[in-house]
């Protein structure tokens, strides 16, 4: 293997990527727009729900359930009705997510120590959205019928009794509960996967395309030397997106790493090699910009968003699907991502998605080569 051949077929590949305007667009532009998007847009989290309020009670005791729930950071109370008419318009036309609709002679039933129900009306359209939103108002509610019992207690002059079992809740990792923290690291796959294996699905279909690729293999260039000069200037463009990535996070979204960043800069060299290799795979077969492109994004993209636990649980998906994102490489990716930025862990905790990926890029790197050869290269 000649360096000098190496380096001969790279500076091609980066004369060609200085030339063409959308390659460089493609590298860097829209990786850049995927960490504002998905850093500012991409939210799972449950906040200032919209809410509409119905009280028929109109008593202090209702108006005190209402302030309170309006000093949660949990629920915006956006307007008060007098009919249910208004209330069903305000949820149909999504005015509001949540109605509380309090009945009358509600704190006559309290006072009467007698079951006092009131309604409580969801948007379930997005039931993620709803579910959490439940779960928000079911936690209020227990909380408002302990602090009732509590002032009963205190006016019967009896001792407040103490629940037998009390949780000492405490989250590890993402103790402020934010998806940003998760969701920003998790871009740094994605982001690989378009410098890496969508920009790679080009070069040879291209050589083909141009009637180029008959006089490269007239000359003698091993398979090897071939791929790794096509592969080394989407390399170095795809470690820059990374670093880039890293600061962007840190900067804008104060998403600090807690382990090594050399460990991450390792991970995503061989992730980078897995998604070149597999570029390249797709660009030799297909012998099409347009059908690699296509073929690129299904292959690549989709399943590293869809299908590798990074929007998605893994564990809510079918059987059938779980068993096929064992070959998705953003799985491992984004395992390490998790481990290094929110868990801390070291190599003896993730060295198992590591040699997976390195597995991937000699199987497929050796596809490679056999389809190169077979070429005549």
């Amino acid at each position: 293997m000649s360096i000098r051949t190496i380096q001969a077929i790279a500076r091609k590949e980066f004369y060609h990527l200085i030339r063409d305007f959308r390659s460089l667009y493609l590298a860097f532009a829209i990786p850049l727009f995927l960490i504002l998007l998905f850093g500012y847009a991409l939210s799972m989290d449950v906040d200032n729900i919209d809410t509409v309020v119905m009280d028929h009670d109109r008593t202090e005791l209702s108006r005190d359930f209402i302030t309170r729930l309006t000093a949660s950071p949990y629920f915006r109370v956006t307007a008060y009705l007098d009919d249910e008419k208004e209330v069903t318009r305000a949820i149909d036309h999504g005015w509001a997510r949540m109605a509380v609709v309090i009945p009358p002679k509600w704190t006559e039933q309290i006072r009467a120590d007698r079951d006092a129900p009131l309604q409580l009306l969801f948007d379930g359209s997005d039931p993620n959205f709803a579910g959490i939103s439940v779960g928000y108002v079911t936690r209020f509610v227990e909380e408002y019928n302990s602090r009732l019992l509590l002032d009963f207690l205190n006016r019967k002059g009896m001792e407040t009794i103490d629940p037998p079992i009390r949780g000492e809740i405490r989250v590890w990792f993402n103790e402020d509960l934010e998806s940003k923290k998760f969701v920003v690291p998790g871009i740094i796959a994605i982001i690989i996967m378009i410098a890496g294996a969508m920009l790679t699905s080009l070069v040879i279909a291209r050589e083909y395309e141009n009637g180029t690729m008959e006089t490269i293999l007239s000359v003698p260039i091993g398979a090897a030397e071939f791929l790794l000069g096509k592969a080394v200037p989407y390399f170095l463009i795809g470690l820059t997106d990374v670093l880039i990535a890293v600061l962007m996070g840190q900067v804008l979204f104060g998403i600090v790493m807690k382990a090594s960043f050399w460990l991450l800069l390792f991970a995503s060299c061989i992730y980078l090699g897995v998604a070149l290799n597999l570029g390249l795979f797709i660009s030799i077969v297909t012998k099409s910009q347009l059908v690699a492109n296509q073929a690129a994004v299904l292959i690549t993209y989709l399943p590293s968003v869809l299908l590798s636990d990074f929007v998605f649980p893994i564990v809510n998906m079918p059987t059938i699907l779980q068993v096929i994102t064992y070959i998705i490489p953003a799985r491992y990716f984004i395992d390490i991502l998790n481990g290094l930025y929110l868990r801390d862990l070291g190599l003896d905790m993730l060295w198992h998605s590591y040699v997976v990926l390195a597995v991937m890029v000699v199987v497929i790197g050796f596809f490679n080569l056999i389809m190169l050869k077979r070429e005549g290269m």
